[in-house]
């Protein structure tokens, strides 16, 4: 049994949910975010909450309650406050900048890097921070991954891009003899 997919999932004012032809709809302040629903799960609507359930009893079923649960879960959290990663480039000369849907990232290379910034993301780039935000959950952590990808942070000197709070295990470097 699901512990996410027991609990209903309390809908906050300002916030309208639909349920039609297997897609759940989240409509809020910051936007419209929407998921396909798998026949396997039923969706309940009542006053204030909305309640997900397994129709089979199959393990798949059990699997897909509490994902199902989560998912909805972080639609009505995006639409209401939204989701935010902050990255942060750490090295002599490397440095972003946003200009629009893009980002330049100089971080080492012979050119600068760009990424086209997916819509309905902001990038915004204050001294060697990034920050991302967004409503939608999964995109944000993709975007910010695909950021990070560019240049990890090394293990010598801890060069590269890497997430606020992020620690990196620093390797010792050659031995003098």
């Amino acid at each position: 049994m699901s512990r996410l997919g027991k609990q209903p999932i309390e809908i906050p004012k300002g916030v309208e949910i639909s349920h039609a032809d297997g897609v759940v709809t989240v409509k809020g302040p910051k936007g419209t975010l929407s998921t396909p629903m798998r026949s396997i799960i039923s969706v309940v609507l009542e006053n204030d909450t909305i309640a997900l359930s397994p129709t089979k009893e199959t393990i798949e079923a059990r699997a897909l309650w509490g994902t199902y649960a989560a998912l909805v879960h972080n639609m009505i959290e995006g639409v209401t406050t939204g989701f935010k990663k902050i990255l942060e480039i750490e090295g002599v000369g490397y440095r972003a900048d946003a200009q629009g849907q893009k980002l330049t990232v100089t971080v080492g290379f012979s050119h600068p890097v760009i990424i086209q910034v997916p819509e309905g993301i902001t990038a915004v780039v204050e001294k060697n921070v990034i920050t991302v935000t967004g409503n939608d959950k999964h995109a944000v952590g993709q975007f910010a991954a695909n950021v990070r990808k560019v240049k990890k942070p090394e293990p010598y000197k801890g060069k590269g891009i890497r997430y606020q709070g992020e620690h990196i295990i620093r390797k010792q470097g050659k031995k003098a003899v």
